[in-house]
Parts: structure tokens; sequence; C-alpha cells
């Protein structure tokens, strides 16, 4: 170690993380075992939940044996001399090294695997997330050493935030020359070590375990080696019951993992019949597969497909689904944990909800769901707003849990409204879309428009437009017969293009220039009322 300059450090934490108390646990143990420190705090963008960065020099040598001499601190980081950088996030673990500031030759980085999407990622109609192997792979290219875990899952183990975490990984580490019970000491402050509350206790655990993960090394490269693989036991499905064996023995192994999940979202979206139907619609895939790809070769990639777009599609979400996902018992349970509360701690829980035409009509039969619909539609062309009724349910209370309970035992309902009636409809016409691609003898054909169902999701106007994308495509680029007269290999170009389009921007201008490219019409423009507004009366200034 150089014994001349300062040990650089840079902290790197999202709103609500406490990175703030973190760097004050770090000048605190400083100070506590004699070494000098400063501390500079460097405000980041609103990304997420914002994100601040907090730059730590600590002086190696101890201020007791400088004779005097008081060492000279830089007030921000410079891009390649930094020690150690520590993140409790892998995106911004990664901006922080495209920034500069990591060298391979000296920079240690400990960082959480854990991701917290930005408002970028989720404005992606289709799957915005980053790659999270290219951002490992960014890490080990770029450091001189690199520590990466999951300190999110730790903390929430420990019943702690993840700036205790981190802390338990700097010490661990040994990049600072102090003792543990310097770090220790800085998490009590003033309280009895014999009484700590039972938030230090809850840090102190978080301290424990980050430490003890940095001395296992063997333990931990076999965890970094799995994370870089793919089979990170976090990021694995969760269970699901078993396929029935009547249902296994119809389908190839390939697609059976996929497959169980599926079977089981239709039962316990609504019932066995309904699953029932979600299998009689893969097997007419499967059977369309082995006509066009005899031999398998392609790992029946078609009815793979189909059966995860198809399980997404089927259980579309409705006010009886969200009274269901809002009142179950893992749901309460996730909700104590992120809000850390313990057993006899009480928690209030309020869901607000706005139902409007829509929602109320989607449960009705097709003609009463016309008749309320063409009124509210009267109502919005005299300039009114969509009729909604807004609720704040407590779903902590009896009554809250009860109304949402109610509510979630209306799926009986929900086959003889008209909203199950139009998406099963729409439903069929995608498969037969897949079903004729095949049929064409282009495997590359059905393949690409069993992908189109990544153009369906969301809920509300961004559904409505997915589904319009997703027909107006079929449409026009599935039929042999639709001018001009291509190969359904040029055909499955075009779509696979359409499709990777719409995805790009909600506006669909880059889809309608793809379909316009491969001598499909555009989209027709969908009308929008216009709005008259009155305009508030001018308030005159009054003087006295």
């Amino acid at each position: 170690m150089d014994r001349t300059q300062p040990i650089t450090l840079l902290v790197c934490a999202l709103g609500g993380e406490g990175g703030g108390v973190l760097t004050e646990w770090l000048i605190e143990a400083a100070r506590a075992s004699g070494h000098a420190a400063q501390s500079t705090s460097i405000p980041g963008v609103a990304q997420r939940t914002g994100a601040t960065t907090y730059y730590v020099e600590v002086f190696p040598v101890p201020v007791a044996q400088l004779g005097g001499r008081r060492p000279v601190f830089s007030l921000s980081p410079a891009p390649g001399v930094l020690d150690c950088i520590v993140s409790s996030e892998l995106l911004e673990t990664t901006r922080q090294i495209g920034n500069g500031m990591s060298s391979p030759e000296r920079t240690l980085v400990i960082s959480s695997s854990a991701r917290s999407l930005t408002t970028a990622e989720r404005m992606v109609p289709g799957d915005g997330r980053a790659d999270a192997q290219r951002l490992l792979d960014a890490v080990r290219s770029f450091s001189r050493e690199h520590q990466v875990f999951d300190m999110g899952a730790m903390a929430r183990e420990c019943g702690t935030v993840v700036s205790a975490v981190m802390l338990g990984a700097l010490a661990g580490s040994g990049v600072l020359p102090f003792s543990r019970d310097h770090f220790e000491s800085a998490i009590r402050g003033h309280e009895d070590p014999a009484k700590p509350s039972r938030m230090t206790q809850a840090s102190l655990r978080g301290f424990a375990r980050a430490f003890d993960a940095m001395h296992q090394p063997r333990e931990h490269a076999m965890r970094v080696a799995q994370m870089l693989e793919g089979t990170d036991d976090d990021a694995l499905p969760a269970s699901a019951p078993a396929l029935p064996d009547a249902v296994r023995s119809h389908f190839p192994p390939a697609v059976h993992d996929i497959l169980t999940l599926g079977h089981a979202r239709m039962v316990d979206y609504q019932d066995n019949d309904y699953a029932a139907l979600y299998v009689r619609r893969l097997q007419q895939v499967l059977q369309a597969e082995r006509d066009v790809d005899p031999a398998g070769a392609h790992g029946f990639a078609v009815t793979r497909e189909m059966a995860r777009w198809l399980a997404l599609w089927m259980a579309f979400d409705d006010i009886v689904r969200v009274a269901d996902l809002k009142s179950r018992s893992s749901r309460s349970r996730r909700v104590r944990r992120e809000a850390k509360a313990g057993e006899h701690d009480l928690l209030k829980v309020y869901d607000h909800f706005k139902p409007g035409v829509p929602e109320f009509a989607a449960l009705l039969p097709p003609t009463f769901a016309a008749r309320l619909t063409a009124w509210d539609r009267r109502r919005q062309s005299q300039g009114k707003s969509p009729w909604a009724v807004p609720l704040k349910v407590g779903s902590h209370s009896v009554m809250g849990m009860f109304s949402l309970r109610v509510l979630a035992s209306l799926r009986g309902l929900r086959k003889s409204g008209s909203r199950f009636a139009e998406e099963q409809a729409l439903i069929e016409r995608w498969l037969k879309a897949v079903l004729d691609g095949a049929a064409q003898g282009s495997w590359d054909l059905a393949h690409e428009v069993a992908l189109c169902g990544r153009l369906i999701k969301g809920y509300g106007s961004t559904n409505e437009r997915g589904k319009r994308n997703l027909l107006h495509v079929i449409d026009h680029l599935v039929p042999a017969t639709q001018p001009p007269e291509r190969s359904p290999q040029a055909r499955a170009q075009a779509i696979a293009a359409a499709r990777e389009a719409a995805l790009q921007d909600e506006g669909g201008k880059a889809l309608d220039a793809a379909l316009v490219s491969h001598g499909a019409p555009p989209r027709p423009v969908v009308a929008q009322p216009i709005r008259w507004m009155k305009r508030p009366p001018s308030q005159q200034a009054t003087s006295r």
C-alpha cells in the first residue's frame, strides 16, 4: 500500500438505501482507529429513486504517526485512480465503469447483482432490461478484482438496509486499515453495547453476513460462476404444480418446462377447463410444427414460444385478477417484508383503484357491455371525462380485505363477459396465423408469427395498441395472397422487422416505416376525441 497517498473509495447507492449513513459509518470508523478521512457527496440524476455517489478518502497512516502533518484530500474522484468501488446495484456499477472510474490495474469492485430498473428500461414496449451478462462482463474486464453478490437479498434476510451489507463487504475486503471492531462500533454509535436497539441488531446482522461472505472466496467464486453462466438460484422460475401425465405425454420434453408453468397459470387464473383449452391450442401448434419440421431440428421452438406468450395473453389482467392478487397472503407477507415490519408491528396498506366503464363492461354480457360503452362514449363526445370511480381500499382492514375477496370471487362471471369473448376471438386469429404460416411450409414464418405474442403486454391503451399492431401485422404480412407476393422466407423477415420496430416506440412511427418498406400499408389512424376546455376567468389583480 502506498503510504503517501490516500485510499480512495467511491460508494454508489440509490435513493433510500442509506448511502449517507454508510459514509458516516466509514468516517466514524476511521476516526475511531486514528486515521484521517474525508467524504463528499455527489448528487446524481433522477433515475429510478435517485442515485447519489459518495467519495471517501482515508489516509493509510494513523494521524499519530504523521509528526504533526496533515494529509490533503481531494473533493471529487478522478477517473482511473480509485482503489475501490462499492455499489448496491449492478447497472449503477457499470455506469461508473463507463465513466472511466474503474481501472483494471488498480480498482477493487464490490457490487450487488441486484437490479432496479431505470425509467428508460421501463419505457421500452418490449423487454428493455439491460443484459445482465454484458454488465457482469464489464465488471470483470475493468477491475483488478471483483466481488459480486446479491446485497439486496442479504439485507432482506437480515431485516436491514443494504448500507449495512455494503459496510460489511468493505470491511471484509481488507481495503481499509481498520479492524472489524471499529466498523461495528461505528454502527452502534453511542448505544450501550449490552443493550443495542433492534435496528442496530439488524444492521450488525447484515454487516456480519457480508463480512463472512467476503471471507469465503471459494464459495463466492462458485456464486459468481453461477451468475455468469445464468444459473443464479434467484433467477430460476418459481416452482409450479406438476404437469398432469395425460398432458405431458402429448408433448416433447423440450416443451415440458414452460408448458408446466403455463398450465399452472391457467388453473390459477380460471379453472381446469381453461387449462384444457390452453393445452388444446398448443396441440394444434405442435402438430403444425411437426408437419413442417418432422425431425424437430429447431427444438420445437414454435410450440415453446406459443406456450409462453399464449399463457400470458390468456391470463389477461382484469379487475377480478387484480383483486385476487392484491388479497393474497403472499402479497401481504411481501409487503411486510419490504416495509421491514416486525411480527408485533401494525402495518396499514391502502390500495388505490379507479375502475371505469371498460373494467365494469368487461364482466357484463356483450349486449349490456355495448350499451354501457356507448353511454360513456356519448358522455365523452360532450366533452366530459371518461366515467370512473376512484377507490381507496384498506386491505389491512376486515372490510377492505372482504371487498377484495368478494371481487376476486367473481371469476365465474369472466367467461360470460364481453372482454373474455373479445380476447378469445383475437387469440384465435393469432393462432390461425401461426397455423397458416406452418401450412405454407415455412417453419421460419410460423416462428416469427408466434414471437409476435410479445406485442401483447401492459393494460389499458398500451394493451389495446399492442393488439392493433399484432392484427395489422398478421393480416398484411402473413397471407400469401397479400400483395406484393413474396416467398414465405421473405414474409418471415418482414414480420420480424415489423415486430422489432413495434417494440421500439409507442408512437408506432418505426412500425409504419417498416410496414411500408415491406409493401404493407401503414396502420390506420385511430380517431381521438377532441375536448374543448373552457378557459378559466382571468383573475384581476387588486391593489390595496
